[in-house]
């Protein structure tokens, strides 16, 4: 077993509403929906209109650029709607569920008797390559190409982030299915980045076909791109390939069962939760019957598809997002505070010791959606290298990003980075800059000159 690498830079954000490890039922969804804004620089192209009759496993639409990389739906039934936006833009295909699941059928085979061109084409025609994503740029990886290596990370340390260990319970056998069916994808290695804390079951400690290297600290320790910067960082011309536990096993059951099976447990977690739980669902299924009769009505609330961080705001009648297993609900905060955050008081969070409730580490918070300010001069601060354990000038970064200076941003680490790795950078700032943003701004621009 490989030495612990500890991470001391960072920020662990403690929330109130960690779900309990307590699966409970909810109303199954009538609706489900994929939404093509939830993969960076893909151009959909629709391969169903409205009224058609889907399985399973049925192709929705494919990249207009790589066509065969194709976006299955979740479920059998109707597309009932293609939600569109600006310039005729696909927001969302919906359907409308069969009481019973029907399932479109793929190649049942064991992914250690198949060449690396037939998990391919299986991934493809299925519709699952769509978890497998790369580094740099943070998309969905080209079929195509190689990875030096590929990295799975089995925690992780987001706010109220959902027990992976819980959400792989049962799972063994697809899981380690599914990570033979990755090895053969790359001539490198298969990591596996563990945290001896926080997995406890056996199903990464006897995983075969892998690497586990093991990884403690604080938030962003679980964040594939911090780990991937400290085993092998990225340089020019590389490309590694990440993919996430839940996704292992999706890829699992496609060969084990020879379906598309994308059930998933996920969190329903975050303050304004009165009985914080997990729930058995679908991916893209409509929140909701999972939100029904579990929420405070004291103020007013914001739903998350994901964690605080790197989430996005959804209605209560909205859809799961594609890559999330956390929904997270926590005030809005738009009533009016007296002097704002320069009130003290034993309630109010800070990385620094601006309030006094830093006497109490372990302290539990209601934090709501206030940004406490809005956009002010950006000034040199510090704030930034203390949240990112990266070898990467964050600051500069971002500054050479908003000037679109190409040279620079290589320089200063673009490919390194992906907009997640950052959000606790936003989250300090007292700038109030959209780092996120930003970042995926750069890795935007950076593909089209490199394209």
């Amino acid at each position: 077993m490989s030495e612990v690498k500890k991470i001391k830079k960072g920020l662990d954000i403690k929330l109130a509403g960690k779900a309990e490890k307590v699966l409970e039922k909810a109303d199954r969804s009538e609706t489900y929906a994929i939404k093509p804004s939830n993969f960076p620089g893909l151009t959909p192209k629709l391969k169903v209109k409205v009224d058609a009759e889907v399985k399973a496993g049925d192709s929705l639409f494919f990249d207009k650029y790589c066509p065969e990389i194709n976006f299955a739906s979740p479920v059998s039934g109707k597309v009932i709607a293609v939600n569109r936006g600006e310039r005729r833009r696909i927001l969302e295909v919906v359907i409308q569920a069969d009481a019973e699941i029907q399932y479109q059928e793929f190649k049942k085979a064991d992914p250690k008797g198949l060449s690396r061109e037939e998990i391919k084409e299986e991934l493809l025609k299925s519709g699952l390559w769509a978890f497998v994503r790369q580094r740099p740029y943070d998309v969905i990886a080209k079929p195509k190409d190689t990875p030096k290596a590929i990295f799975v990370s089995a925690f992780d340390t987001a706010p109220l982030a959902a027990d992976i260990d819980f959400l792989l319970e049962n799972e063994a056998e697809a899981f380690q299915a599914g990570l033979d069916a990755l090895a053969k994808l790359t001539d490198g290695k298969l990591y596996l980045n563990t945290n001896p804390n926080i997995n406890q079951t056996k199903i990464f400690s006897e995983a075969k076909n892998v690497e586990v290297r093991q990884f403690t600290g604080v938030h962003p320790a679980g964040n594939v791109g911090v780990q991937i910067s400290h085993i092998s960082p990225m340089n020019k011309g590389e490309i590694a390939w990440v993919i996430r536990p839940q996704e292992v096993v999706f890829i699992g059951r496609l060969f084990t069962k020879g379906i598309y099976d994308v059930s998933r447990k996920i969190a329903l977690c975050g303050s304004e939760v009165k009985t914080p739980c997990y729930f058995e669902t679908i991916l893209g299924a409509s929140v909701r019957n999972i939100l029904k009769g579990k929420l405070k009505d004291d103020e007013k609330i914001r739903v998350i598809s994901g964690n605080v961080l790197t989430g996005e705001q959804i209605t209560e009648d909205g859809f799961l997002n594609f890559y999330d297993s956390q929904i997270t609900v926590i005030p809005e905060g738009d009533k009016f505070e007296f002097l704002g955050w320069a009130m003290p008081g034993l309630q109010k969070f800070s990385m620094s010791k601006t309030f006094f409730s830093w006497l109490t580490p372990n302290k539990e918070y209601r934090l709501d959606a206030n940004l406490h300010g809005e956009h002010r001069a950006f000034v040199m601060t510090g704030e930034y290298d203390k949240v990112l354990p990266m070898d990467v000038l964050p600051q500069q970064l971002i500054k050479s990003i908003m000037i679109e200076d190409i040279d620079q941003m290589e320089q200063l680490g673009i490919y390194e980075v992906a907009p997640e790795d950052l959000a606790l950078c936003e989250f300090v700032c007292t700038s109030k800059i959209n780092v996120q943003d930003l970042v995926r701004k750069g890795i935007d621009l950076m593909i089209k000159e490199m394209s």
